[in-house]
């Protein structure tokens, strides 16, 4: 690929840089996205194309990411490093529906991502870059999922992984993959925008390649979400996605996706985006609301650990997306996340805290009439159940201060004689 069909372009004052090179921001600070000539794609890409890769047998093909890959990035497939990735499931069920409040509801489940998290799918394209560029030494700061697949991914391309994590603000089945899969992972006594600011330094210091969401590939990666969610629909537009936002690379990303589809007139019209934070991690909220740029939050505070994000670098990138499409940002609580968590493990399908705000966003946005009863919704699920299996327990447990467990599902204890099991069987 020595004349990339592609460019890097500043978000803030458009300035364009060559599109293969180690360089996150502009030199005016602004985030950079990668910019596709469209228009000599436009006569190449189809979905009867993308339709056809998924009976193929190539890596490539299989994967949900690269089956994608004129809109993702033009990589030839020996270039490519992919476990594969995507092709995650979209689930129904009437008594969550009813729950919610919408009648034609459904979530993509990104949980059933190799790593257990939507972070692959740009992690696939971050890594592959990479290795195109000669990096061995790759790095991020994390809240858990971001820090378990660029270590997985990493392990595989045969490159150094380091993970900044904040201390005591990762779930253990996020913080278990990172080292298993062989991450150097260094605890910092702060949060995550502190963890963010130091990986930042430390890979400008030692010439080591960056892979959070402020890397515009990762971005490109996570695009595939909005293809593919679409072509589970057989390529029909629904009325509302509906997404949690923490550094907001994922919305951002689906805005993105959805706006080349329709420049390249492959779908009709922009679904709406609605982009749901925690209460206590709100400052993209805050800024739609009152239209003004992001301030950051000196505290982040939710027990959804994988939002709790108070300076998300990816804001002017995902409320492009919004407004471009009609949408809405909000809010919602932790009792609200935690119960809607609970409504939806109960439906067999299960998710992390985190995803779960999509959940109850829908939910709340039903309520309130912003999202009408008869529309077709789907929700992003962004982590699996077991990434934080401990908010599980106590949750059912009723042992989270501040948390009323509307929904527990306590355990029974039983003497070991069948009089005593049949009795807490129940009836």
């Amino acid at each position: 690929m020595t004349a990339p069909s592609f460019r890097l372009v500043c978000v803030d004052c458009g300035a364009s840089h060559a599109g293969l090179e180690p360089r996150y921001r502009c030199a005016c600070g602004g985030t950079l996205d990668v910019t596709h000539d469209l228009s000599a794609l436009r006569d190449g890409v189809s979905f009867d194309l993308f339709d056809r890769r998924l009976a193929s047998k190539a890596p490539a093909d299989r994967s949900g990411v690269w089956r994608f890959r004129e809109l993702i990035l033009p990589l030839p497939p020996e270039e490519i490093v992919t476990k594969p990735e995507g092709n995650t499931n979209l689930y129904r069920s009437d008594r969550l529906a009813a729950w919610v409040g919408i009648d034609d509801l459904a979530f993509k489940h990104e949980g059933e991502n190799p790593t257990g998290s939507f972070k692959d799918r740009g992690m696939t394209v971050g890594i592959s870059v990479a290795k195109k560029l000669g990096m061995e030494r790759v790095a991020c700061a994390s809240t858990g999922n971001t820090s378990a697949s660029m270590a997985s991914y990493a392990a595989m391309a045969g490159m150094r992984a380091y993970v900044f994590i904040p201390e005591g603000k990762v779930a253990f089945g996020k913080l278990s993959q990172a080292l298993a899969y062989g991450a150097v992972t260094i605890q910092i006594a702060g949060g995550f925008d502190v963890a963010m600011s130091l990986v930042q330094e430390a890979c400008a210091a030692r010439g080591v390649y960056l892979l959070n969401s402020i890397n515009p590939f990762r971005i490109e990666g996570q695009k595939a979400i909005a293809f593919e969610l679409l072509q589970d629909l057989a390529w029909s537009v629904p009325d509302w996605i509906v997404v949690p936002g923490g550094n907001l690379g994922n919305s951002a990303a689906l805005g993105k996706g959805l706006q080349e589809l329709l420049a390249l007139g492959l779908i009709p019209r922009l679904p709406k985006l609605a982009v749901i934070q925690a209460a206590g991690s709100n400052p993209f909220v805050t800024a739609f609301r009152t239209g003004k740029p992001l301030v950051p939050l000196a505290t982040a505070e939710t027990r959804a650990t994988a939002i709790r994000i108070g300076d998300p670098i990816s804001w002017r990138k995902s409320l492009r997306g919004v407004l471009a499409s009609g949408g809405v940002v909000d809010e919602v609580s932790d009792q609200e996340i935690l119960d809607a968590k609970a409504q939806l493990d109960a439906s067999g399908v299960g998710a992390e805290p985190a995803s779960c705000a999509s959940v109850a966003g829908a939910r709340k946005l039903a309520l309130s009439g912003v999202i009408g009863r008869g529309e077709r919704v789907c929700g992003i699920l962004t982590g699996h159940l077991l990434k934080d299996p401990e908010i599980v327990i106590d949750y059912h447990r009723a042992a989270l201060p501040g948390i009323v467990s509307n929904f527990a599902n306590a355990l029974r204890r039983s003497e070991p004689s069948l009089k005593a099991v049949l009795a807490a069987m129940g009836d």
